[in-house]
């Protein structure tokens, strides 16, 4: 059914004409280890359709999984659903879902060194990336220096018009289950999000305009990467794709495998196709890394918990980036959390965004003033202003649209009543006293399924780190910005004070 010597696969899931037809959805049906003898994955398969009571078993069946452990993926109407889900060999059968991707100086915080001494056997780790792709020409991917891949690895690096592998990204595969590549996407590893470049650069892999200024690396600069694009614009990494990636990974004989992404409630651990995957590594002798979530701080909302893990919570370095608004009256508001590469020297006006809705496109100020739309203020009122724009909504795309100088979304009251002029500093790098607190935002446990165990596991830095960057995305990913870089830090404005 799948051709497993590819480099690059795309599988498709039903449409959804043919779906609506049979009244049918896709469902993840896992078997458990692989058989003993033989390869029985898709003859099993056809043998249990037929008792569910489908004749032509063959042509609803997505993919199968029969590298490093047993199941498949198969349209089902709900009748077949239940009878197939009796059948013995069935350990069990849920829904396709998608789950969502979670988000310089950290090593040397964490007492590694740029000229910590190395050893010649890193060259020989492989780690599996499972994510949103790759840019393999960044420099943090560079094999100059490498030496062809070891000889454990059983994998194969995939040769298209967009991409190449080389000697550091030594296997490149993607999968889709959930129809056509989005428009805009690359039919290909090649990320054109920028998540999976940033999670891999700091594993394995400068400054953000001058902010951040060192030696951008991986904690095993000389480790090598394997690729596996499960997650899209569309936020789609879906349950199938995810399996599919630890199949094949496992296979293909990678030590380690990176996963950031999780789903937006507990799962039972048969029906969590992340826990089956890395069930079956930890089966295999490999680690598997998982973020633990980023819906933090309530009581047990981890997303990645199964025992077999390691879950890692994200924690603050010893560093910090502060920016300052500066206000006509000399009073001085500072945020920790956005980042502005610009130098402002003048004053601009304050303008609240309230005021100044463009009323030519029909928007009103009760609109304007969240600044959540890109036509929503009026460009003769707020060109060359300072934007103050209420906390629902991020602001960056409605004034970058209308040529404003810069956005405020304060935490803090700033009276409005009064005509204020301001400027906002170009953003400093200070010390992180409170460094290694865990962040607000990580996730926390105990694990919400098994209770007793204890959730996350560790914490890492997780918190502004600048990390490699694609080039298909801009860093604040606006309509007609041209602010393309090699390196990023996540998370760019959140909140807090931006300059534009």
């Amino acid at each position: 059914m799948d051709s497993l010597g590819n480099s690059c696969l795309q599988y498709s899931a039903c449409s959804r004409q043919r779906c609506s037809r049979r009244r049918s959805i896709v469902y993840i049906v896992y078997m458990g280890d692989l058989p003993k003898i033989g390869d029985i994955s898709i003859s099993s398969f056809h043998t249990n359709m037929e008792a569910v009571g489908s004749s032509d078993a063959s042509k609803y069946l997505v993919r199968s999984y029969k590298r490093s452990f047993n199941g498949f993926v198969a349209e089902l109407t709900k009748d077949e659903m239940k009878r197939l889900s009796g059948i013995k060999g069935v350990v069990s059968l849920f829904p396709n879902e998608k789950m969502q991707l979670h988000t310089t100086r950290s090593w040397d915080f964490m007492g590694f060194p740029l000229k910590a001494q190395r050893n010649t056997t890193e060259s020989d780790i492989i780690v599996g990336m499972l994510g949103t792709g790759i840019w393999p020409e960044s420099a943090s991917f560079s094999d100059k220096g490498f030496g062809p891949p070891p000889s454990k690895w059983k994998g194969t690096g995939q040769t298209s018009a967009n991409f190449t592998c080389n000697n550091k990204i030594i296997g490149a595969r993607y999968y889709r289950s959930s129809g056509s590549v989005p428009v805009g996407q690359f039919k290909s590893a090649r990320d054109a999000q920028g998540h999976g470049t940033h999670t891999a650069s700091t594993v394995a892999g400068a400054s953000f305009l001058g902010i951040a200024s060192g030696t951008a690396r991986g904690g095993v600069p000389s480790a090598r990467i394997a690729v596996y694009k499960i997650c899209w614009s569309d936020n789609a990494c879906h349950g199938a794709d995810i399996l599919a990636a630890f199949d094949d990974a496992i296979a293909d004989g990678v030590d380690i495998i990176s996963l950031s992404v999780g789903a937006s409630s507990p799962r039972d651990y048969f029906n969590d196709p992340i826990a089956i995957g890395v069930f079956h590594s930890m089966k295999n002798g490999i680690l598997t890394s998982n973020s633990a979530g980023n819906s933090g701080p309530g009581k047990g909302s981890i997303s990645n918990f199964s025992p077999w893990a390691l879950s890692v919570a994200a924690s603050a370095i010893d560093r910090k980036f502060l920016t300052k608004l500066v206000l006509g009256d000399n009073q001085v508001y500072q945020d920790s959390i956005s980042l502005n590469t610009f130098e402002m020297k003048d004053m601009h006006p304050i303008i609240y965004a309230g005021d100044a809705p463009n009323k030519a496109e029909g928007i009103t100020g009760s609109l304007s003033r969240f600044c959540s739309y890109q036509y929503s203020l009026d460009e003769s009122l707020v060109t060359g202003k300072i934007v103050l724009c209420d906390q629902f909504g991020w602001g960056e795309e409605a004034q970058l649209a209308a040529g404003a100088a810069g956005t405020i979304i304060p935490d803090e009251g700033i009276d409005q009543g009064r005509k204020l002029t301001a400027k906002i500093d170009q953003t400093i790098t200070v010390e992180e006293e409170s460094a290694p607190i865990v962040a607000s935002f990580s996730s926390r446990g105990p694990n919400p399924i098994t209770s007793d165990i204890v959730s996350p596991d560790i914490t890492g830095p997780g918190v502004q780190i600048l990390a490699a960057w694609t080039e298909a995305k801009t860093s604040t990913n606006l309509a007609g910005e041209q602010n393309f870089r090699n390196f990023h830090v996540l998370p760019t404005c959140f909140r807090g004070c931006c300059s534009c």
